[in-house]
C-alpha cells in the first residue's frame, strides 16, 4: 500500500482502489509549525452550524487571514445513484427527490425528462402536465431561495430575516402538501407526467401567496439592503468573476451574479419555458452582495412564472395516454389518510381481469426502456442540474448519474476564501448555497 497526502491506494482484483479522505489530520497539522510559521490549522465542520449541513472545511490560518482552504465532502453520502440500479424506472422518483432536499421537484423533473427522452415520448407529455411541472418548480425555486436568504442572514448576524424567510416558506410547503400529500420528498413528478392533478383548493392558496409575497420581498429589502452591517459583510466579499466561474464550472445565481445571463430555461428550454415571459437577472460584481440581489430578483421572476402557469392551466390529462407507460395516476387516498380508497380499488378490480393483471405487472415490474443513453440539464435554484441516464433495455436503470450544482460549485470555495478573512469564509460559503444532500447523494 502506498501513501499520498490525499488518498491511500491499493490494488484489488477489480483494479486500483483509492480511499479518499480530507487528509489525515495528523499529516495536515504536522506540515505546519504554529510557532515559527505563525499559522494554525482549523477544522470547521462537519458539525459547524454555518457549513450548511455536513460540509467540512480545513482552513490554514495566519491570524484572521485564510492562507489555504480545503473542502471535504461525503459525510452525507446516501448511495442514491447506486440504489436506482436496483429499482424500476418509476421507483427512481422516490430516491432522486431526496438528493437536494431543498429542491426535490427539480431532481424529480430532471429524472423524468431523462426517462421520457429514452422512451421517445417527450412530445407526448400533456400540456397540463408540463404546466404543472413549471408551476411546481417555480414555487420550489422560491422556497429554496427563501431558505438561502434565511440561513445566510442568520450566519451573518441578521436573526430576524431567518424567521421571516422560514415563515414565508411555510406557505409554499402548505401548497405542496395540498397538491402532493407531502411537504418534502414528494415523488410527484413521474416519467410520463405527474402523480395527480392540482386540486382547486391549492389554486386558491397559490393565488393568495402571489398577492402576499411581493410585499414580503419589499420587507426583506427594507430590512437588509440599506443595513450597513449587511452591506459591509457582503459587498466586495468572496469575489469570483465570470472567468473564474467558467473555469470551475460554476452555474446558477453565482454565475449570473458575475454578469453572465446563462439560464437553461432560456438557453436550452424544456417543459415549454420558451413560451413564458420572464427575465434572467444578472449583476456585474460577482460578490456576495450580487448573489443576494440576483436571488431576490429571481424570486420576483418566479412569481411571474407561477402566475402565467396558473393562467394557462387548462383542463386535461396529467399523464401520457400510453397505458403501458402511464403509472396509475389520480389515486384516491383512503379514509385513514393512507393507501387507496376502497372505491379506487373497486374500480381497478371491476374493469377486467386483463386490466388488473396489467396494473399489477406495471406496478411490480415496471415498463421497459429502450437501450441508449441521454443527458438532460435543467436550471435548479443552484445551477445546472443534469441527469445522465443509461438503459440496457430492461425495467431498471443501468446507470443514472447526476451533475449536481452544489458539488460542482463547492470547487469555487478555496478560490473565494483564500487570502480573505475567516469571517468571509462564512459569507462566501453561504453565498454558494450548497445543499450537502445533493453534493454527496
Amino acid at each position: 500500500m502506498t501513501t499520498s497526502n490525499y488518498a491511500t491506494e491499493r490494488e484489488t482484483t477489480e483494479g486500483k482502489v483509492f480511499t479518499v479522505t480530507g487528509g489525515d489530520w495528523d499529516q495536515v497539522v504536522s506540515g505546519t509549525d504554529p510557532i515559527n510559521d505563525e499559522r494554525i490549522v482549523v477544522n470547521m465542520g462537519p458539525q459547524h452550524p454555518s457549513t450548511h449541513g455536513v460540509l467540512r472545511l480545513i482552513l490554514e490560518l495566519e491570524g484572521e487571514t485564510v492562507r489555504e482552504a480545503r473542502s471535504v465532502v461525503g459525510y452525507l453520502h446516501t448511495g442514491i445513484e447506486k440504489n436506482l440500479e436496483y429499482r424500476n424506472w418509476v421507483q427512481g422518483s422516490t430516491f432522486v427527490t431526496r438528493m437536494d432536499y431543498l429542491a426535490p421537484l427539480f431532481n424529480e423533473t430532471a429524472y423524468a425528462l431523462a426517462v421520457e427522452k429514452l422512451l421517445g415520448i417527450t412530445d407526448e407529455v400533456t400540456e397540463r402536465a408540463n404546466t404543472i411541472r413549471v408551476l411546481m418548480m417555480e414555487l420550489n425555486r422560491i422556497s429554496s431561495h427563501l431558505v438561502w436568504l434565511a440561513t445566510t442572514g442568520m450566519e451573518l448576524g441578521a436573526i430576524s430575516i431567518m424567521l421571516y424567510g422560514f415563515r414565508e416558506r411555510e406557505h409554499i410547503l402548505d401548497i405542496f402538501e395540498t397538491i402532493t400529500g407531502l411537504r418534502m420528498n414528494h415523488a410527484y413528478v413521474r416519467p410520463g407526467g405527474v402523480a395527480q392533478d392540482v386540486p382547486d383548493d391549492a389554486i386558491v392558496k397559490i393565488r393568495e401567496f402571489l398577492k402576499m409575497m411581493p410585499k414580503k420581498l419589499k420587507e426583506y429589502e427594507d430590512l437588509l439592503s440599506g443595513q450597513p452591517i449587511w452591506t459591509e459583510r457582503t459587498k466586495g466579499v468572496a469575489v469570483l468573476d465570470v472567468t473564474g466561474c467558467l473555469a470551475l464550472g460554476v452555474t446558477g445565481p453565482v454565475l449570473r451574479s458575475a454578469g453572465l445571463a446563462w439560464d437553461l430555461r432560456k438557453t436550452m428550454p424544456y417543459c415549454g419555458y420558451e413560451t413564458y415571459e420572464f427575465d434572467v437577472p444578472t449583476h456585474p460584481d460577482g460578490d456576495v452582495w450580487g448573489r443576494y440581489l440576483v436571488r431576490l430578483a429571481e424570486i420576483r421572476e418566479s412569481l411571474k412564472l407561477v402566475e402565467q402557469a396558473l393562467d394557462r392551466l387548462k383542463p386535461g390529462p396529467v399523464m401520457v395516454a400510453d397505458r403501458k407507460i402511464a403509472w396509475p395516476a389520480q389515486l384516491a387516498i383512503g379514509v385513514d389518510g393512507m393507501g387507496n380508497s376502497l372505491e379506487h380499488v373497486a374500480k381497478i378490480m371491476g374493469q377486467s381481469m386483463e386490466s388488473l393483471i396489467h396494473h399489477f405487472k406495471l406496478v411490480t415490474e415496471g415498463f421497459r426502456v429502450p437501450p441508449g443513453q441521454v443527458y438532460v440539464g435543467i436550471e435548479s435554484p443552484r445551477g445546472e442540474l443534469g441527469v445522465h441516464a443509461v438503459s440496457d433495455g430492461g425495467t431498471r436503470p443501468y446507470r443514472v448519474h447526476y451533475r449536481e450544482p452544489s458539488f460542482v460549485n463547492l470547487q469555487a470555495l478555496p478560490a473565494m476564501a483564500e487570502g480573505g478573512l475567516i469571517a468571509d469564509v462564512i459569507a462566501g460559503g453561504a453565498s454558494l448555497d450548497p445543499v450537502m444532500g445533493g453534493c454527496d447523494r
